[in-house]
């Protein structure tokens, strides 16, 4: 039989050959995949690599160009992914053993350093997860169970997803939001026991406040009184005849007044030239 570029087989079997050959040298990235060329097993180079801003449209996503049976395309998805951590067992500062459940949102901002030091977005996750779980403990095992009811709880998350983010950064990854699903008593605590330790905890630290303000009075009290003595002592250096004419004034008020109504019904038996009423004689 005669090889003819005319006969149907052999068409056929150029057409074959030509598709799989085009296959194994394009690739069409899509907008929501990066796309690491890797040749016997190096990562080479990083097609529609994830970039800040970036407007949709406008990537590296589209037709190219590889090497074929040498260069293959590990995909890595650009878009946000989320990971779910297992219930976890925590023990808070007033020993109350909590039963949290939390997750965390990310994406992969550098595949090169992801797929260099762990290769696959599911081992990623897996070790987020371990992370995850270990920045949880150690921040909510500083903290009481009344801090989760309050608005102090965004700055344990905050801490919360600080600490998992620099983790995250070794693997090429950011951490876009941490929170937490649930945070419950394990069966069978009485809440009412939860209920009076965070009561007690919470009349400690009034008591406590209470105490500091009191000591914060005494000490602004004992300033005001002493500026107001040295004010007084600066205005007798300057007219002693003024200050001892305003001090006998305050005490003739007090002693004959002393009801603070303007009826005065204090009766007094001085001789008129008792030296306390020098004042009410114009002269010393």
């Amino acid at each position: 039989m005669s090889f003819s570029f005319k006969n149907p087989i052999v068409l056929g079997a150029l057409a074959v050959a030509a598709l799989i050959l085009a296959s194994l040298t394009m690739t069409i990235v899509p907008e929501d995949k990066q796309a690491i060329v890797v040749s016997y097993g190096n990562p080479k180079r990083v097609w529609n690599a994830y970039e800040e801003k970036e407007i949709f449209g406008n990537t590296g996503a589209g037709l190219h160009f590889r090497i074929p049976f040498v260069e293959q395309v590990a995909w890595i998805d650009k878009r946000i992914l989320g990971v779910e951590m297992e219930r976890q067992e925590v023990l808070s500062t007033d020993q109350l053993r909590l039963q949290v459940d939390a997750f965390a949102r990310f994406r992969v901002t550098d595949p090169l350093v992801m797929y260099r030091s762990i290769r696959t977005e599911d081992r990623l996750k897996q070790q987020l997860r371990t992370i995850l779980g270990s920045s949880l403990r150690n921040e909510l095992g500083k903290r009481e169970f009344a801090t989760l009811l309050s608005p102090e709880r965004g700055q344990v998350m905050n801490n919360i997803q600080s600490a998992l983010n620099r983790e995250a950064r070794k693997y090429g990854a950011e951490i876009i939001d941490v929170r937490i699903k649930r945070a419950d008593l394990p069966e069978g605590t009485p809440l009412t026991s939860a209920y009076e330790r965070m009561r007690s905890a919470r009349n400690q630290e009034a008591v406590a406040i209470d105490a500091e303000g009191r000591k914060e009075a005494q000490v602004i009290r004992a300033e005001a009184d002493a500026e107001a003595a040295r004010i007084y002592a600066e205005s007798y250096g300057k007219d002693p005849d003024f200050y001892d004419f305003y001090r006998a004034m305050e005490s003739y008020r007090t002693t004959f007044n002393n009801d603070g109504d303007g009826n005065g019904d204090t009766s007094v038996i001085l001789s008129p030239n008792n030296d306390y009423l020098r004042q009410f004689r114009g002269r010393r």
